[in-house]
């Protein structure tokens, strides 16, 4: 099982980069540490930023801050039985 605070912490960690307030998933790629090879994992929780992108609705775009941008991503992971 995945620990939603250690995903969520992953993902701000790798987020947090972006120059804010961003319009779109395009706008984070530069701030991934290993662009859209950039993996987040835990437990039996396994996805990159890629497939974060491909697997989700895409966002309520704009974002004011990665916090928000990430509790979207977790609420809707969690919505699709992910984690």
């Amino acid at each position: 099982m995945a620990d939603k605070d250690d995903l969520r912490q992953q993902m701000i960690e790798a987020f947090e980069g972006a120059d804010y307030p961003i319009s779109s998933p395009m706008d984070l790629v530069p701030a991934l540490p290993n662009g859209p090879s950039t993996t987040f994992e835990s437990g039996n929780f396994s996805m990159t930023a890629m497939e974060l992108n491909t697997k989700l609705s895409g966002g309520d775009f704009p974002y004011d801050s990665a916090e928000d941008f990430v509790d979207d991503i977790v609420d809707e992971l969690e919505d699709q039985d992910l984690i």
